[in-house]
């Protein structure tokens, strides 16, 4: 499913425009993208919950040359499944 989808969907479920359904869908993604910057979890209960995990730098070796080489390190998104998705997943 797309962005477009989904926010067909919304529209539709909400009884509003897509147009506003649009800036709901944008407005959450922006506060979950934003708290992460924060390094702030974004929990949602029975969905999951939304972070930034930090990866350390690391040493790794260039499979061609074999040369080492200082990977730094960096924050990526990371997203932990609720139970109830999981669940919902899964089939039961």
């Amino acid at each position: 499913m797309k962005k477009k989808e989904i926010i067909k969907y919304l529209a539709e479920k909400a009884e509003i425009s897509q147009n506003q359904a649009e800036i709901v869908i944008n407005e959450f993604l922006e506060l979950i993208g934003n708290e992460m910057a924060k390094r702030e979890k974004v929990k949602l209960s029975g969905f999951g919950t939304f972070k930034a995990n930090e990866v350390k730098e690391r040493v790794c070796i260039n499979p061609k040359t074999g040369s080492r080489m200082v990977v730094p390190g960096r924050s990526v998104p990371k997203f932990k499944a609720g139970k109830l998705l999981k669940e919902k997943v899964a089939g039961k």
